[in-house]
């Protein structure tokens, strides 16, 4: 029961930002993409070498 509980309040949260972020997000800009892709990029990295880290140790 609490499994059905749980998946039931996750698709409404992820309802919810799909219909609020139709509706009042604002697309970005090229130069804002770019940013954000480079931050994207190193933060992924670190969070591999972090997982390979973890399972070494």
């Amino acid at each position: 029961m609490t499994l059905i509980i749980i998946l039931i309040c996750v698709f409404l949260a992820v309802f919810l930002m799909v219909t609020l972020g139709a509706k009042f997000g604002k697309p970005m800009t090229d130069e804002q993409q770019g940013k954000y892709s480079k931050v994207i990029t190193v933060l992924v990295f670190i969070a591999i070498v972090g997982a390979i880290i973890k399972t070494i140790l």
